[in-house]
């Protein structure tokens, strides 16, 4: 299944035939909740088609802040708390009518139960968010507004074009004038 909007770093092609072979086919309505924070996580998916964004409510100004997205072609879920049968720290919404191929938590369990080589599926999935989690941390230390919105339309090159400009702020953590800004700035001087 070919990705419209980011690239995969890792070869997950392992999970992604579990979920397309054991899950059900779920279809969301735009606003409709894969997640809800505080909530028992119990399911994970891989997106077939559509887009998901995650969100966090803000301690001060009680705000849902998008902290990421998941798009065709990618997994959605709380992985770390499906895994670990702990509440969902995120609310997952689908941005667009979207479909997931969808496994339970206990499908999940049984997977990563049957070997070795699932065994080291589960580090290799839990590795490659750690470094996901890290380079968006180090982007918001090292990186102006204006540099991690390119380094986005560079990961997920088709965003701009499915996406309100209010999420894509939100990801960047700028206003939505803020990013009229930048992109009027990107337009007229390259």
């Amino acid at each position: 299944m070919e990705q419209k909007f980011g690239i995969n770093s890792i070869d997950m092609s392992l999970l992604r035939d579990f979920c397309e072979r054991e899950g059900k086919i779920v279809s969301y309505m735009k606003g409709g909740q894969f997640e809800c924070e505080d909530e028992p996580s119990s399911s994970f998916g891989f997106v077939e088609s559509g887009c998901f964004k995650y969100m966090k409510r803000g301690i001060s100004d009680n705000l849902d802040h998008i902290t990421w997205f998941s798009f065709e072609g990618e997994f959605v879920g709380d992985y770390p708390s499906c895994v670990n049968g702990t509440p969902s720290q995120t609310t997952i919404e689908a941005m667009m009518p979207s479909r997931v191929f969808q496994v339970s938590k206990e499908q999940m369990t049984q997977l990563f139960q049957q070997n070795m080589k699932m065994m080291e599926m589960r580090a290799l999935i839990a590795e490659h968010l750690l470094n996901q989690a890290r380079a968006r941390y180090m982007d918001f230390h090292r990186a102006s507004p204006r540099e991690r919105y390119e380094l986005l339309l560079h990961r997920c090159p088709g965003i701009v074009e499915h996406l309100p400009l209010a999420a894509i702020a939100s990801f960047l953590n700028i206003t939505p004038v803020y990013l009229s800004k930048i992109r009027k700035e990107i337009s007229v001087n390259g």
